[in-house]
C-alpha cells in the first residue's frame, strides 16, 4: 500500500512537471522587449532584450487593431497577428492575440497550433467554429462544433485541428487569444500540398485513396490561387 501511494505521488509530480514545461518559460524579469540586434541589447532569460533603461510606454503600445482587414482573397479572410514578432513587448510574456475578418462565407481554414490553446470571441457576425479530436480507440475522430453569435466564446485545445466559417450573410469579426507568444501554425492543406520538398505523390494518393491526377490538381491550387500566402500564425 505504501508503494502504491508512493507511485501515485511520483506520477502526480511527473504530471505537474510536464504541464509546467509545456507552456512558455516563466520570465526572470518584469519584461523583455524583444530586439533583433544583439549588439544593442541585453541578453536575459534566453532572449535579446532592449535595455530596460531605454524602454518607454510606447514599447507596450499597439495601434491599428481596429482596422478592417482586406478579405478579397480565395478564402475570404484576413488575420492580423499580434505576437512577439509583430509586437515585441509580448516577448517572454506568454501571450498573443489576433483579429480575424471574414467576408460572407469566409473561412479560416483547418489548421492547428502546436504550442498553444486558443480562445475565440465573436465581435460581429455569425460563425461556425469547430475542432477535431485526436484519434479515438476505434480510429475515428469527433468534431466538436458550435454556431457562435456576437459575444460568444469558443476554445480550441492545443494541438488539435480547428477552423471557423462565416455562415452569416454579413461581414464577421473575431478576436483570438493564445497562451503563448508564438503559438505556431500548421495549416493542413498547405502542409499536405505545398510543403518543400513536396510530399511524394505515392504517399498522398495512398493516404487519401485518390488518383494521382487529383493530387496534382490539388497541388496546382496553391500556385494558381495563391492559397499558400494565406497562413495566419507563424
Amino acid at each position: 500500500r505504501i508503494m502504491a501511494i508512493t507511485w501515485m505521488a511520483l506520477a502526480s509530480m511527473s504530471s505537474i512537471l510536464y504541464m509546467s514545461s509545456a507552456a512558455d518559460p516563466s520570465p526572470l524579469q518584469d519584461f523583455c522587449v524583444g530586439v533583433t540586434d544583439p549588439h544593442s541589447a541585453v541578453y536575459v532569460n534566453g532572449f535579446y532584450c532592449k535595455d530596460p533603461k531605454e524602454v518607454t510606454a510606447d514599447d507596450f503600445f499597439y495601434k491599428g487593431y481596429n482596422k478592417v482587414g482586406d478579405t478579397d482573397n480565395p478564402l475570404g479572410t484576413k488575420i492580423v497577428q499580434v505576437n512577439s514578432t509583430t509586437f515585441p513587448a509580448l516577448n517572454t510574456l506568454g501571450v498573443a492575440m489576433g483579429r480575424i475578418d471574414f467576408a460572407p462565407g469566409g473561412l479560416n481554414q483547418p489548421h492547428l497550433h502546436p504550442r498553444a490553446s486558443e480562445m475565440l470571441t465573436v465581435i460581429e457576425g455569425t460563425l461556425y467554429a469547430a475542432f477535431v479530436s485526436s484519434n479515438l480507440q476505434d480510429g475515428s475522430n469527433k468534431v466538436y462544433g458550435k454556431i457562435l453569435q456576437k459575444g460568444d466564446i469558443f476554445v480550441f485545445p492545443q494541438g488539435l485541428i480547428h477552423f471557423q466559417l462565416n455562415i452569416g450573410g454579413t461581414h464577421a469579426v473575431a478576436n483570438v487569444a493564445f497562451g503563448s507568444q508564438t503559438p505556431g501554425l500548421v495549416t493542413i492543406a498547405n502542409a499536405m500540398f505545398e510543403s518543400m520538398p513536396p510530399i511524394p505523390n505515392d504517399v498522398l494518393t495512398k493516404a487519401f485513396q485518390v488518383d494521382e491526377k487529383v493530387i496534382k490538381a490539388l497541388r496546382s491550387q496553391f500556385h494558381t490561387n495563391g492559397l499558400g500566402s494565406l497562413s495566419c500564425w507563424l
